[in-house]
């Protein structure tokens, strides 16, 4: 099994379920265990300052909305940044893109050290095996991560957008109606 850390998952158009219609992941762990990663177009109606004031720092304003990052542990906070000084981070999945520590002895110099930073309640996971057997259904169409990607402007195109990036077949899909029926 080749892990997918740093990958992008794009649902496919055949995959139906809700939690994930037109989604794009990061994948963040791939491993015999399982797999963890974080929706990243699925900014919420409440802000970064309303719902975890104690995080408004990593935010340009506080004004910055919290996203979904999937259907596990939607109660807790899982925060990717785009670090300054990689070491600074927790676990690294691209180059210099990875998980703020919970708890750091210097949070000025963690603050100083953070270009961008993104909010997520919760995460996608999958158990051993699971997305693997998605993948060989196709409900995932698998793309190289880009950290632009990670801190889209607009993520509601960015599904979209990487599926044209991909090319050939998959721009079609990209213009694609969510309802092709209604065509």
């Amino acid at each position: 099994m080749d892990s997918l850390r740093g990958k992008l998952l794009l649902s496919a158009p055949n995959l139906f379920d809700p939690n994930f219609r037109r989604t794009v992941l990061l994948i963040a762990e791939h491993t015999d265990d399982g797999a963890m990663g974080v929706v990243l177009n699925r900014p919420a109606e409440v802000t970064v300052g309303e719902a975890v004031p104690d995080l408004a720092w990593l935010t340009v304003s506080g004004e910055d909305p919290i996203y979904a990052g999937g259907p596990v542990a939607t109660d807790s906070v899982v925060i990717l940044a785009e670090f300054e000084q990689p070491g600074l981070a927790a676990a690294l999945i691209l180059k210099d893109v990875g998980f703020v520590p919970a708890e750091t002895d210097d949070p000025d110099e963690l603050a100083s050290g953070v270009r961008r930073s993104r909010v997520f309640a919760g995460h996608a996971g999958w158990g051993p095996g699971q997305l693997d057997a998605e993948l060989d259904e196709n409900s995932w169409i698998v793309e190289p991560a880009l950290p632009e990607d990670v801190f889209a402007d607009d993520p509601d195109a960015l599904w979209a957008a990487v599926m044209r990036r991909k090319g050939r077949e998959f721009r079609l899909l990209a213009n694609m109606p969510l309802d092709p029926s209604l065509n």
